[in-house]
């Protein structure tokens, strides 16, 4: 239901009328609506509106401020993480114009870097190769003593080769995971530079 247009002349006379009262005391008129749709004026606000938008009103009625409706700890939160999220976009682009000087100088560095980590696959990989093999070597050799061994007189393992059983088997496990990093982090950084490439010729208008 919106507010008549004798209701509003009845709450701006009154407005006006403390205006004088206001500016002496420093304090503001305001403007509110109600649940119903219905707009009011007057110089305190109601506790159940106090956390809505309204606006400050002069003495004619016109809107010279507004104070915004309180934000929810979600809504507040989400604002910060946005200024944090435009801050941390600035700052990439600054670094960006500050350490490259076109797109070839970056294509080289990512070059140079994904070689690197290739080169460190390879190593790895060809470290768990050599990892593997001991292992099926020492596990068929373990199959002659307790307890893989069918024979009931086989005998016990010694510990030597159980404890060689163990730290190998926790060697290949140990590679398995550093070769799913570096080429989970081959392919992030491949990404990354494609990102700062596409970004730098934005920044600098080459199409």
């Amino acid at each position: 239901m919106k507010t008549s247009a004798t209701v509003i002349a009845i709450a701006l006379a009154f407005a006006c009328a403390a205006t004088a009262d206001n500016a002496s005391s420093g304090r503001k008129l305001y403007k509110w609506v109600d649940a119903q749709g219905v707009t009011h004026y007057g110089d305190q606000i109601p506790p159940e509106y106090a956390s809505q938008e309204r606006q400050v009103i002069n003495s004619q009625g016109v809107e010279v401020g507004r104070v915004e409706a309180q934000k929810s700890p979600e809504q507040i939160a989400a604002e910060e993480q946005k200024k944090a999220d435009a801050a941390q976009r600035q700052a990439r682009d600054r670094n960006l114009l500050n350490t490259y000087v076109s797109v070839q100088e970056i294509e080289r560095l990512r070059d140079q870097r994904l070689n690197l980590l290739t080169d460190q696959i390879k190593v790895t990989s060809q470290f768990l190769d050599t990892l593997n093999s001991r292992l099926v070597k020492i596990r068929a050799g373990s199959m002659h003593f307790k307890p893989y061994s069918d024979d009931p007189k086989a005998p016990a393992m010694p510990d030597q080769l159980a404890e060689d059983l163990v730290r190998t088997g926790n060697d290949v496990r140990t590679q398995e995971q550093n070769l799913r990093q570096k080429r989970a982090e081959q392919a992030s950084m491949s990404l990354q530079f494609q990102s700062d490439i596409d970004r730098f010729k934005e920044l600098k208008g080459i199409h």
